[in-house]
């Protein structure tokens, strides 16, 4: 795609000329004949590339083209003159400056520089664009919720991200821990470098080890070539060590040295390498608990507490429930193109008396088989799993009505939505069933 060529030069007769052939070409072009001028037009326009006359009334155009890449880095600069030398061609491309061409020898050159200029400036305009949704996306901003305790966890990690501090992320299986690391490494200088993260409960001790330092050739059999740890995959950014409790105490050693000096050898190997890391850590265990009974090393412990981050479990922010239901269909529906899908209030009255022992992971599992066992537009209460009709508080109990529907809910989802063997079980006429569905409301499956 074509984009926006701001031409500076203080002779206007050139300035129309080239911007006469440049839009001849199918790009749209600006004209200054000073370098304010330019840089006044660069901050209010979309501009792609800029052609600058070396010897401006102002300033010189060589030095120009620092001010333009310092206000737009993916704005590809080509400085023209009359008299060319070669120390201000190097100072131009030093300064980073795309090309650097003489009036007169510039008439066959210029529209192809241009095109290639526009494509290097569109592909860095893209890449920027890539990296900052990825950013966005894995913000702090994308985390949902208004609870006062897990906005509590978010201002502390929001504190913690510009840092490189090492920070342990304390919860229940499926509180977030790895969206709230990203969201620490996204919202940090380490943004643009690499993010990485290892379960340690998913490996053995020793393809652990592999996995976080790399081998060298011949460290064990099938070893045949050298290979990258995690570790240095992530040189420069971060490494989330998730479920860090199961991580043994030979390999705890280790982790030790890398976070006290950022140095590691490889297995098999006998030469130290040096990296920069930061590590963010996660456990659903009580890790000082199992450092005081030596389950886990205290000094180890004490190096990744640095600064502690717990989260709250689903159960104890239930306001966020309703946000996050609603969040997860949207991104189900869109899946399978049914835009239309929603949440009725008996669904979302289930799910605030529902326990959430997998806490919000297990909430997007279960909006997730509500959207594909759904027929209509509004998710069916039958398709939820059974545990959330034998979850209901005790007070209800009491009431033989809620008792009754309940009981026939059950009884449906074991027979998949079949009404004359639910009535058989039920022990009750399939006239009686379908006015008992009618009456206490019951979804069909």
């Amino acid at each position: 795609m074509n984009g926006i060529v701001l031409i500076i030069d203080d002779e206007k007769k050139i300035c129309s000329l080239l911007s006469r052939i440049i839009e001849l070409e199918g790009f749209k072009t600006l004209q200054a004949n000073t370098g304010k001028e330019g840089i006044k037009l660069l901050k209010t326009n979309e501009v792609s590339i800029v052609i600058s006359d070396v010897k401006l009334p102002d300033v010189n155009g060589v030095a120009l083209v620092k001010d333009i890449k310092r206000l737009k880095p993916f704005v590809e600069i080509i400085n023209l003159t009359a008299y060319g030398t070669i120390a201000d061609g190097v100072l131009a491309i030093k300064n980073g400056a795309y090309d650097y061409l003489v009036k007169g020898d510039d008439n066959d050159k210029i529209i192809p520089l241009l095109y290639k200029a526009m494509d290097k400036a569109n592909l860095q305009q893209k890449l920027f664009d890539l990296e900052s949704n990825v950013s966005k996306k894995h913000s702090f901003s994308g985390i949902i919720g208004q609870s006062k305790a897990l906005k509590e966890a978010i201002d502390l990690a929001k504190k913690v991200s510009k840092t490189d501090t090492t920070v342990l992320l304390l919860g229940e299986t499926g509180t977030g821990k790895e969206v709230f690391a990203q969201s620490i490494h996204y919202e940090s200088p380490r943004a643009m470098k690499p993010f990485v993260a290892l379960n340690c409960s998913g490996f053995s001790p020793e393809l652990l080890e592999s996995e976080l330092f790399g081998y060298k050739a011949g460290a064990f059999t099938g070893a045949n070539k050298d290979k990258k740890g995690l570790l240095e995959e992530a040189n420069g950014g971060t490494l989330f060590l998730d479920e860090i409790g199961e991580m043994n105490l030979d390999l705890q050693a280790k982790l030790l040295r890398v976070l006290e000096n950022q140095t590691f050898i490889k297995v098999g190997d006998t030469h130290t390498l040096q990296v920069n890391v930061r590590i963010l850590a996660a456990t659903n265990k009580d890790l000082k608990g199992d450092a005081l009974t030596g389950k886990f090393r205290s000094d180890l412990y004490y190096r990744l507490s640095v600064f502690t981050i717990m989260l709250p479990p689903l159960r104890e922010r239930k306001g966020d429930i309703p946000a996050l239901a609603r969040y997860y269909l949207d991104e189900f529906s869109l899946k399978v193109n049914r835009l239309d899908m929603k949440l009725d209030d008996k669904i979302l009255n289930l799910f605030e008396k529902y326990n959430w022992k997998g806490n919000v992971r297990e909430l997007r599992n279960v909006i997730e088989r509500l959207v594909i066992l759904s027929d209509g537009d509004t998710l069916n209460v039958n398709a939820l799993p059974s545990e959330f009709f034998e979850s209901q508080p005790l007070a209800n109990s009491f009431n033989l009505q809620e008792i009754e529907k309940q009981h026939i809910q059950k009884v449906l989802l074991h027979t998949k939505g079949n009404k004359a063997e639910t009535s058989r079980l039920l022990g009750i006429g399939l006239t009686t069933l379908y006015r008992k569905i009618e009456e206490y409301g019951i979804s069909e499956i």
